[in-house]
């Protein structure tokens, strides 16, 4: 089990974006979100969708074209191995994956990475977007794009991982 308090702390320690941006803290939060409904179906390791929701935009360093930020956010992963994060080499490799390449459109792949980036495809309504069906991975996304996208688009604020992860918005500025 993971202390995902603390792996916040880190994180936002060293987040130079506004918590309250399009690649935020509740974006990460819709993610997970996402993620662990698409793996009801799917079967995909819940630990690494989780890891992946608050890892995948941690590194970003502006909220329009970055694209060494997956890499850097698995960089983070890999960083926090033994410390923070507590996965087999195996679990790791397929979360630095997942992290590294969930923006550059693929859709094949093991099913933890598929699930990863359709969880993070299926908030594309926080920016206007509403995802292609195409684009997704997998069926079970394929069916949320309606309920993920309105979430996204009435930027849907999920309270109950925000208090599990330890996060106070009220003591973050917004922009």
């Amino acid at each position: 089990m993971h202390n995902y308090p603390a792996i916040l702390r880190h994180i936002l320690a060293g987040y130079t974006l506004p918590i309250h941006g399009y690649h935020g803290i509740v974006h990460w939060a819709r993610v997970l979100e996402n993620g662990l409904k698409v793996a009801e179906s799917t079967g995909a390791d819940t630990e690494i969708v989780k890891l992946f929701a608050i890892l995948h935009d941690s590194r970003r360093m502006n909220e329009n074209h970055d694209p060494q930020h997956g890499l850097r956010g698995g960089e983070l992963a890999r960083s926090l191995q033994g410390t923070l994060v507590h996965l087999d080499d195996d679990r790791m490799a397929l979360l630095y994956k997942a992290c590294r390449l969930h923006t550059d459109g693929y859709t094949e792949g093991d099913i933890t990475l598929q699930t990863c980036w359709d969880a993070d495809r299926l908030d594309l309504g926080r920016v206007g977007i509403t995802p292609v069906k195409e684009r997704l991975c997998t069926p079970a996304a394929r069916q949320l794009i309606h309920w993920a996208s309105d979430r996204a688009e009435t930027e849907y604020m999920p309270l109950e991982v925000l208090k599990e992860w330890g996060v106070d918005l009220g003591e973050y500025p917004t922009m």
